[in-house]
């Protein structure tokens, strides 16, 4: 169905199946209306024989197929009773219902809450900080325009890690005990019991012996990767593939690991070292490839990582914890998922800033993350390239107007502002994610004139980051710092998913994404247990009278796996009781004292 009142392409759909069983090579045009396809498909498609005008078949086939497929991305064309194709306005509240929240909606976001105050407050800001950042940067220590107009921003310098930040590293990696992966695991059920998630949906089927220990197990084996068979062949018999396969179908779904994940992060969120590493309030979003076989259904062709697989996009945040993780193809846009993160992220971990690389940001996804209230910051490259926009024509400025190269477009904003606030409103209501729209949003269309408006609001906000971006030295450190961590990891992921040379073997979609889920549970213990050991070789540092401040901290990381095994015989041992949680994560008083203040 056509969700705008241009109906020529449904016509023209119903033309082709009107005549699918024929196989003549030309099909009579009956004044078919064909105004949507362009020129150069019209040479194709159209032939005269004669004095009649006929169709050629299938050229014509092609055509209507490539548009309905280009405008089924668009929102152009929907298709009733689907999910990922259904109208999404008819998931969109209604204004009634929108006017009824309005209110609070602008206390939470700090946004006007009428179109004319939001298009003036927002050309206000626009206005005050090109002027401001004009006269930051007249000194030419931030920037520089040569003398073709062209920018050039200063390097970054790396910075200098303090002084004894390599000899501290060194002398906790001697007080790191030696730990196999399932160890982990082991140490770190028995401090949160994040097994108890698991289990049958319904109490009619026989349970399990021994059900914690198969857990671990089938986490263990699922979430490195080596699959149920090889990971039973490592358990001196105590239990077979068959086994571990059940439970993965019957007993572990995938909310049960989100929820599971969730209980690790929040008891991470409560230990002190990791506030010397961040605030949780930043996270950073990136996507990692993962090798499938080319038959399987999400597999596509990847040119920038070369062969097929999928893409594993996390949420990884600034205190170095995964919150959340999609497995997408490898051809969609990651900035389409880049809020779905954030808003599935239950944990009691919540940012509010978001980093990522180019490839995390389109102007779409700047307006609509600026009326979610998310700051979006990505590390752009190729960051001149972008356009500039005025507030106004007559704005002018000294040093950087050889950036601005158009105005913005303040009528299509105002005019359409309801529209945005439908939209947003019904997100925040859980009628529809963010992914939803966006894939509406991702292409230009010839019809939507929401898209546009998007793109006008976007225009604003991605100029406003952009000033800040190129006039604040410190704020380009931070979004490469946050965006190093999950590049690290990334890499520490690798290291884990270790079985079959890390390819992920099974062709259904949702087993493939709940593979993710056991890594990342996996690694959130890994993590966790990394920073109780971190914790502890600090203790018995300053008892033996070293100096360790919050500085020297901050270079540390818990993505560490020297000290770890990945290999050997896998056998469950809940009999060796750890060290208490409270005490082992507890810091010196001095440093104790200066994170909570």
């Amino acid at each position: 169905q056509s969700t705008s009142q241009d109906q020529s392409l449904p016509v023209a759909l119903a033309f082709v199946l009107k005549h699918e069983q024929r196989r003549s090579k030309y099909l009579p045009s009956d004044d078919l209306d064909l105004s949507f396809i362009s020129e150069r498909w019209r040479r194709l498609v159209v032939e005269q024989r004669g004095e009649e005008q006929v169709l050629s078949r299938v050229h014509l086939e092609v055509c209507i197929f490539t548009y309905l497929a280009a405008e089924l991305k668009t929102g152009d064309i929907s298709v009733a009773g689907s999910e990922q194709y259904a109208d999404f306005r008819e998931q969109l509240l209604s204004w009634e219902e929108c006017e009824h929240d309005l209110a609070s909606y602008g206390i939470q976001s700090g946004l006007p809450v009428t179109a004319e105050s939001f298009v003036a407050a927002l050309k206000q800001q626009l206005t005050e900080v090109a002027q401001t950042v004009d006269q930051i940067c007249q000194d030419g220590s931030q920037i520089t325009i040569n003398e073709v107009g062209a920018p050039v921003l200063k390097r970054l310098v790396a910075e200098v890690k303090p002084s004894g930040a390599d000899e501290l590293e060194a002398k906790i990696w001697e007080r790191l005990p030696e730990r196999s992966v399932l160890d982990i695991l082991c140490n770190v059920e028995y401090w949160l019991n994040w097994t108890r998630h698991f289990g049958l949906a319904s109490g009619s089927e026989a349970k399990i012996d021994q059900p914690t220990e198969r857990y671990i197990l089938a986490v263990f084996g699922y979430g490195c990767n080596l699959g149920p068979y090889q990971t039973a062949r490592h358990t001196r018999g105590l239990i077979n593939g068959q086994m571990l396969s059940r439970i993965n179908r019957l007993h572990i779904q995938t909310s049960q690991i989100e929820a599971a994940i969730r209980e690790l992060i929040n008891a991470y969120n409560l230990l002190p070292l990791p506030k010397c590493w961040g605030t949780g309030k930043r996270a950073a979003a990136d996507g990692s490839k993962f090798q499938i076989h080319e038959n399987s259904l999400m597999s596509e062709y990847h040119i920038r990582y070369g062969g097929y697989g999928g893409i594993a996009y996390h949420h990884v945040s600034d205190t170095y914890i995964a919150l959340f993780t999609h497995f997408i193809t490898c051809g969609v846009w990651e900035a389409v998922y880049i809020l779905d993160g954030l808003l599935k992220n239950s944990s009691d971990i919540q940012p509010d800033t978001l980093h990522a690389d180019t490839q995390g940001q389109s102007l779409t996804v700047f307006a609509l993350s600026y009326l979610l209230g998310i700051k979006l910051m990505p590390r752009i490259r190729n960051w001149q390239d972008y356009t500039f926009f005025r507030p106004s024509p007559e704005a002018v400025y000294k040093y950087i107007d050889p950036l601005f190269t158009d105005v913005v477009d303040w009528k299509l904003i105002q005019t359409h502002w309801q529209d945005l606030i439908r939209v947003t409103l019904s997100i925040q209501a859980g009628k529809l994610m963010p992914s939803t729209i966006l894939r509406r949003l991702g292409s230009n269309s010839r019809k939507n004139r929401l898209y546009q408006t998007f793109q006008a609001l976007g225009q604003v906000v991605r100029t406003l980051f952009l000033l800040q971006y190129i006039s604040d030295r410190a704020l380009r450190q931070e979004i490469t710092a946050c965006t190093n961590i999950v590049e690290g990891y990334h890499n520490f992921l690798d290291w884990l998913f270790f079985g079959k040379q890390g390819v992920l073997t099974d062709h259904d979609p949702e087993e493939q994404e709940k593979r993710l889920k056991y890594l990342d549970l996996v690694a959130s213990a890994v993590i966790f247990q990394n920073t109780v050991d971190i914790s502890a070789a600090v203790r018995s540092l300053v008892e033996e009278g070293h100096k360790v401040d919050r500085e020297l901290l901050s270079t540390l990381s818990p993505y560490l796996t020297r000290h770890l095994k990945r290999y050997g015989d896998y056998v469950v041992d809940l009999t060796t009781i750890p060290e208490p949680l409270d005490l082992a994560v507890s810091l010196p008083i001095e440093i104790a004292q200066e994170l909570s203040q």
